[in-house]
């Protein structure tokens, strides 16, 4: 019974992780259709883990269910989408000041290190390449800030912004931008000034320096990703 439940539980996870990935990099957009029975089929299941992975991700704000049946990747309203995209950048603000008053030297040599390294695919405006630095310029801060919940957080929200932040940052070209923002969220750590790291990443995270850039974001905004209230 006991190995049943296991793999019950294992089929569950992976299908729900499989899912979240496939939201974090863009290949499931708001609004797509998550098929169940393809689900199925493909992890070789039935349908209950598929379900209970779906739940789980409905509870995360992940997908939302339709009134005739099924689960779409969930979209969201401007208001929304803003409010979430304020409370993350005032989270990841929270992470850096805990990384800044708690890093070792190693770490901050490893978040330099990483700073310095992007600068070369900053300057071939590689956009694909400058996810995966920033990426890892993130996880580097995670790390040390020592507050796996924090992260988690951090990580679940970004999940579900993700489709929208990659979008402004391809319609405003924010490579050069992002870089210099990571340079003064270093510099402070340099400093060891944990409020001024956290307001440089609190600016890094917004969805635009000023009214204009945040109007061009939301003027090129595809309609269909967006949910109507």
């Amino acid at each position: 019974m006991r190995n049943s439940k296991d793999a019950f539980v294992k089929a569950s996870d992976k299908i729900r992780m499989k899912i979240e990935d496939a939201i974090k990099q863009g290949s499931l957009l708001p609004g797509d259709s998550i098929d169940e029975a393809e689900l199925a089929v493909q992890y070789q299941v039935s349908r209950t883990p598929v379900r209970e992975a779906l739940i789980q991700l409905q509870a995360q704000g992940l997908v939302a269910s339709l009134p005739r049946g099924g689960m779409i990747v969930a979209k969201m309203d401007l208001q929304q989408l803003l409010s979430l995209w304020e409370l993350l950048a005032e989270l990841e603000g929270v992470t850096v000041r805990l990384a800044c008053q708690r890093m070792t030297a190693e770490e901050l040599a490893a978040i330099v290190r990483s700073h310095e390294e992007s600068r070369a695919v900053m300057e071939a405006e590689d956009v694909a390449g400058w996810q995966e630095a920033n990426l890892h310029f993130h996880e580097l801060i995670y790390s040390a800030a020592r507050n796996p919940y924090l992260r988690q957080e951090v990580l679940r929200m970004r999940t579900r912004t993700g489709y929208y932040r990659r979008h402004a940052f391809g319609a405003l070209g924010r490579i050069t931008a992002s870089f210099e923002q990571h340079a003064k969220v270093v510099e402070a750590f340099r400093l060891r000034d944990a409020e001024a790291a956290s307001g440089a990443m609190v600016e890094h995270m917004r969805p635009a320096s000023d009214a204009r850039g945040l109007t061009d974001f939301i003027v090129n905004l595809p309609r269909e990703v967006l949910a109507t209230s």
